[in-house]
């Protein structure tokens, strides 16, 4: 037991709670069952919590309903971990999900029977997450929607620590300045660690038009040394002296005196790039490290009404989106958007001349069709980034994004 209070605490809605203790007293339609789903499953390592919902249920982000057919043996949806054995029982035209089997149709009175060994080897795996880390992990971090004056505010780099180094890698040492009045400065509760990056690209409504945020581009991360300061020094200035007329000149001989005056001059932040995905130069901005947060991926279907519309693919110069691609949509959280939120893709039927017609063709436009599924993982206020789970076609921009069936 002490193995598996270790695991991290995983909220549950009050909604998602509520479904599964109406479906652990009744069950699920056999109806909702996945085609094939199986007899009986033992959870293993790479699983994930929607491969696993999708092998049982028609729907994959009804994975609380999954988990209401045995909440008496799986209190928290989040943890199921690899060796658990699943069963699948059907009775009545109704359908439930257990631990361990059951004797004529009664509900088991105990949970899967393991040795000491094996179930400290259970508890002490990690559980499954709901979908695979590493497709979501780098745009955790990477991505960033801000408006366009934080991020015309946001401080710059200005130099390098080598007249002769234009590009920066890690390992290497730059110079940032904020603005007058917000210059970067290193004092208790103010941050050191910062994400650098690249012109900002506005993500444009394709119905509105309007711009809904502007997406920096992710170049890296860098430490604060020092922070910004001022100097004086001796700075060699030049001027033009008057002069005396030279005989039988009505104008004075053009010359230059130098002299030395001592002038206060801003001393940029001092950065060390601690990571890169592409070479750093100067100009690029530099934002502070947001701070780890939990996110939590139950997928789940929104209980708003949603319509929207994809705004980009995520990646340079990429027009078409496929399976485990990234896109953002132009919903957010002021719209209702969250963590988790499975909506289903829809592919926007072509417009084209019916040419069946005996006389001139008349412009027509042909249904949308559901293509797909994509999850929510990281919303921000006006725009959303999303996963593609399952795809048929690919997805472009200007492609719909509605509640699931």
């Amino acid at each position: 037991m002490a193995l598996a209070q270790q695991a991290p605490h995983y909220p549950i809605t009050p909604a998602q709670r509520a479904t599964a203790v109406q479906v652990a007293q009744s069950g699920v339609p056999i109806s909702e069952l996945a085609k094939n789903a199986p007899d009986e499953y033992t959870v293993r390592r790479g699983d994930t919590l929607w491969d696993i919902a999708g092998k049982f249920l028609r729907s994959p982000w009804r994975w609380p309903q999954l988990w209401g057919m045995n909440m008496a043996a799986i209190h928290n949806p989040h943890l199921i971990y690899p060796g658990q054995h699943l069963y699948l029982e059907r009775q009545g035209g109704r359908a439930w999900l257990r631990t361990a089997r059951s004797t004529d149709g009664a509900a088991p009175t105990e949970t899967i029977r393991v040795s000491p060994r094996n179930r400290v080897e259970m508890l002490a795996a990690d559980p499954l997450p709901t979908l695979k880390p590493h497709l979501i992990e780098p745009f955790l971090t990477e991505p960033l929607v801000v408006d366009d004056d934080t991020f015309q505010r946001a401080p710059r780099i200005v130099a390098t620590s080598s007249e002769r180094r234009v590009l920066l890698s890690k390992g290497d040492r730059a110079y940032a300045r904020g603005p007058a009045d917000a210059p970067v400065l290193m004092a208790p509760g103010l941050p050191t660690q910062f994400r650098v990056f690249r012109a900002a690209k506005p993500l444009v409504d394709p119905v509105s038009g309007e711009v809904l945020g502007y997406e920096g581009q992710y170049v890296g991360q860098a430490d604060l040394v020092r922070g910004e300061s001022a100097s004086d020094e001796d700075v060699e200035v030049s001027y033009d002296p008057p002069r005396t007329p030279a005989a039988g000149s009505r104008n004075p001989e053009p010359g230059t005196e130098a002299d030395n005056e001592v002038k206060t001059l801003p001393v940029p932040a001092t950065l060390d790039i601690v990571k890169t995905k592409e070479e750093i130069r100067a100009g690029d901005r530099i934002l502070p490290e947001p701070p780890r947060e939990f996110r939590s991926y139950v997928p789940h279907a929104p209980d708003i009404p949603v319509n929207a519309r994809v705004v980009s693919v995520y990646g340079d110069a990429v027009r078409y989106a496929g399976q485990n691609q990234v896109v953002v949509i132009n919903k957010g959280l002021r719209d209702g958007i969250e963590n988790g939120h499975v909506l289903a893709l829809q592919s926007t039927g072509r417009q084209m001349l019916d040419k069946t017609q005996k006389e001139r063709g008349e412009l027509i436009k042909l249904p949308d069709e559901r293509n797909g599924l994509a999850m929510v993982f990281r919303p921000f206020d006006r725009v959303s980034y999303a996963l593609v789970m399952q795809i048929d076609d690919p997805v472009q921009v200007g492609d719909k994004l509605i509640n699931p069936k």
